[in-house]
């Protein structure tokens, strides 16, 4: 598992940005981080595979310390996805975009050709194979990301705003993706503002505000706690502020739920 043990972290330019975080991230797990803008979540993620370092405390990933390994061996195991695919870009094109890691990894080169090959098609990427990651849309671009992290297979896979910029076809395309990597064995965490997103998929929320942890817990049972959503800046959900309104009682809904719910206040089926 990872494990993030009473973490600080303050910046060179002194912005104390994590103040003694603590949690676990075990394989199988559904994780959101959710919070403020500048809560510490990015932060906090960067620690998962050592692009940042404690300032003060300890983070362990599968019993190692993050800090005597290098970020190139912690990646192998956690996949981290950045908010804006552009930061991952190195390549002149999807391929080699999705091959990148792969070789740099010392992977072999018949190896290599296949995993990218079934990438490509299991993210409907084969036709941009040729084409330069920079000139697609937005979606694209997120997609193109996310398949060169799962090319190599990590064992734990971090999505910082993974629904930014894509329709419902591509969330409902993104949320079966995650259910299969679960079903995998291995981690999801996702940083996101998605409320709705979060409501649907029902994973375990862990909510920040100022570099403090308010909330960890099951996604109905923390929208349902409305002062806590408003110390970290979140919107409840629509299905929570529904219920709230006409039963006095907030309660987050996917939309399975709410579709029984509705059909039973308006008598259908009967």
């Amino acid at each position: 598992m990872i494990e993030v043990r009473d973490v600080h972290f303050t910046y060179p330019n002194g912005v104390q940005a994590l103040r003694g975080v603590s949690l676990s991230v075990d394989r199988g797990e559904f994780v959101a981080i959710m919070g403020e803008n500048g809560a510490g979540k990015t932060t906090l993620i960067k620690h998962f595979n050592g692009l940042l370092k404690p300032t003060k405390g300890t983070v362990l990933v599968d019993g190692v310390d993050t800090r005597k390994s290098t970020v190139a061996q912690l990646s192998r195991k956690v996949g981290i996805v950045f908010q804006n695919p552009e930061n991952q870009f190195f390549c002149e094109s999807v391929y080699d975009e999705v091959a990148f890691a792969l070789k740099n990894f010392g992977f072999p080169e018949d190896e290599v050709e296949e995993r990218v090959t079934e990438t490509l098609r299991r993210f409907g990427l084969e036709k941009y194979a040729k084409r330069s990651p920079f000139l697609l849309s937005g979606g694209e671009k997120k997609r193109v990301a996310i398949a060169s992290v799962l090319a190599w297979d990590p064992e734990y896979v971090v999505m910082d705003e993974p629904t930014v910029g894509q329709d419902y076809k591509a969330k409902t395309e993104l949320l079966n993706l995650i259910y299969t990597l679960l079903d995998e064995g291995r981690a999801v965490v996702v940083v996101t503002h998605d409320v709705e997103f979060v409501a649907e998929c029902e994973p375990r929320v862990v909510l920040i505000s100022q570099g403090r942890i308010l909330a960890d817990g099951e996604a109905h049972e923390v929208f349902s706690d409305f002062g806590l959503l408003s110390k970290a800046s979140v919107v409840p959900p629509q299905s929570a502020r529904f219920t709230q309104m006409v039963f006095g009682q907030p309660r987050a809904l996917n939309v399975e739920e709410a579709v029984r719910l509705l059909s039973s206040m308006l008598g259908v089926g009967r």
